[in-house]
């Protein structure tokens, strides 16, 4: 069976991160862009991060550009933007596709794991999220419209 241990991701600064190295946290892993209408949700993923990260939470945030062009800055530009308007601590991933032919290999197989509305696999906009447990499989898959903070027991039950 797949589970995220079975992927690397790039990081902003452009190193590898095996995603076995997250085996045993609850991550939560999103797609988003700073010119977004959803964008102030850094702030929501901020607190959790917070309020969970002791606990083995980790969220992984994954600047992307498909929709609207809503993410055009370089990787030092989202990371200046995110951490002096937001604060961010938590880590910033390299800017991915989440959709088409170049879409992530990561996000193609959590779409598979938790599909959307009536089972669409497409990702709609930014700042959709897929929880995955401390195991490495996606337990949900959560809108744009779904504020963090309405995420907090779900992650509770997998804490």
């Amino acid at each position: 069976m797949t589970t995220i241990a079975d992927f690397s991701v790039a990081t902003n600064k452009g190193e590898e991160l095996d995603l076995k190295e997250k085996l045993g946290k609850v991550l939560l892993v999103v797609n988003t862009a700073s010119k977004c209408g959803f964008t102030p949700q850094y702030d929501g993923l901020e607190k959790l991060f917070q309020d969970y990260k002791d606990k083995g939470f980790e969220v992984l945030a994954f600047p992307c550009n498909q929709f609207g062009g809503q993410e055009p800055g370089n990787a030092e530009e989202i990371e200046q933007f995110c951490k002096v308007n937001f604060g961010l601590t938590f880590p910033l991933m390299a800017k991915v596709d989440v959709n088409g032919a170049d879409a992530s290999p990561l996000f193609d197989w959590m779409k598979g794991e938790a599909p959307g509305l009536m089972g669409s696999k497409a990702i709609k906009w930014n700042f959709t999220k897929f929880l995955v447990d401390r195991e490495g499989h996606v337990v949900r898959r959560y809108g744009p419209a779904d504020a963090p903070k309405a995420i907090a027991k779900d992650i509770e039950k997998l804490l």
